[in-house]
């Protein structure tokens, strides 16, 4: 097992200009028949356009094949269901993000094939929050019209914005590349066909530390590989709606990475808003500081703050005292020195 049970908790923020990052269908409220509107949601009576966790999964896996390497899980369709092929061995996407699979496995008993009913589950130990304006924000819409045709332009509108967005993750570091095979609802995440396989490969059995049985593990190298790659993947993600004419870069402007021993994920208050509508984000280093004061015994190894050159640049005096503050907790530097230098550290955590 890990030296210390491990948690990888990190802290984004995005910095977004003229975007519809993810719409939600058909806008109702306009006067346009062809009219698009983008995902919002009210707190307090304000406005705050967001992101789905779903769609931020999305991008960070296709950011995995595209920029690491990863082959992806091949999906699997069955009439209305959909499923990967549930083979964390082969696809770490499957290890990674987690899936459920109602199957069939085919079997040998006294020179006879068999069949058996099987299903296997797996839940993520990469868990995430949506992307939320920090500050709340109203989208505009705008319209366009499509006009090369002969005859008449054909009108459509569509909702556009700018913010700053904020999202959570976490994950668990000895859930990954480790698998349990209990038959029980919830806990048989591979086959027996896999688990045989995982030791022929040179997977080992370790003792679970919260139950009675065995789990299968992976090898050490391959498990530090797929965690480094989950999180160096941030530093050319991409993705959203509305790309050909409103693209926007979705890769971390801030970030804030740290190995803990708690499950419990503390920096979800340190940006905020101000304002008679809560309109502009800023960030809280009060928050922060708070943060790196009352869990200061849950940190392990450093806490890694990344900040890109013209985000945020009136925080810079203060991010700099806070980091020579707390020099032998807290590291500043760049957004991808940041992910570099924590992905290092946690190679030795794991």
């Amino acid at each position: 097992m890990s030296k210390e049970r491990v948690k990888v908790q990190g802290y984004v923020l995005l910095d977004v200009d003229v975007v519809a990052l993810n719409n939600a269908g058909k806008d109702t409220m306009s006067n346009f028949d062809n009219a698009v509107k983008t995902k919002s949601i009210y707190k307090n009576g304000n406005n705050y356009v967001y992101v789905s966790g779903q769609a931020w999964r999305f991008w960070w896996r296709e950011a995995l094949q595209k920029n690491i390497g990863w082959t992806l899980s091949p999906v699997i369709r069955d009439k209305n269901i959909a499923f990967t092929n549930a083979d964390p061995l082969t696809y770490p996407d499957d290890d990674i993000f987690g899936y459920m699979r109602a199957a069939t496995e085919e079997y040998e008993e006294k020179g006879k094939k068999k069949s058996r009913n099987i299903t296997v589950t797996r839940v993520s130990p990469l868990k995430n929050s949506v992307l939320v304006s920090v500050a709340s924000v109203r989208p505009v819409s705008n319209w366009s019209s499509m006009a090369r045709q002969d005859g008449d332009s054909v009108p459509y509108a569509r909702q556009e914005y700018s913010a700053i967005m904020k999202g959570m993750f976490s994950l668990d570091v000895d859930m990954v590349g480790t698998f349990s095979d209990y038959n029980r609802s919830g806990y048989k995440n591979i086959s027996e066909t896999l688990r045989e396989k995982a030791i022929n490969e040179g997977a080992s059995e370790i003792a679970d530390p919260f139950g009675t049985g065995k789990l299968v593990r992976l090898p050490l190298a391959i498990r530090q590989k797929r965690i480094a790659d989950t999180l160096l993947a941030l530093k050319n993600i991409s993705g959203g709606a509305m790309q050909t004419n409103n693209m926007g870069d979705v890769t971390p402007k801030f970030i804030v990475l740290a190995s803990m021993n708690t499950g419990n994920h503390p920096f979800s208050h340190i940006s905020t808003s101000r304002g008679d509508r809560d309109e502009q984000a800023i960030l809280n280093i009060n928050g922060l500081r708070e943060v790196l004061d009352e869990y200061k015994e849950n940190f392990i190894g450093k806490v890694f703050i990344g900040r890109r050159s013209g985000f945020f640049d009136n925080y810079d005096k203060k991010l700099k005292e806070l980091a020579e503050k707390y020099n032998d907790l807290v590291e500043y530097l760049p957004v991808n020195a940041a992910i570099d230098k924590y992905t290092e550290q946690l190679k030795s955590q794991i």
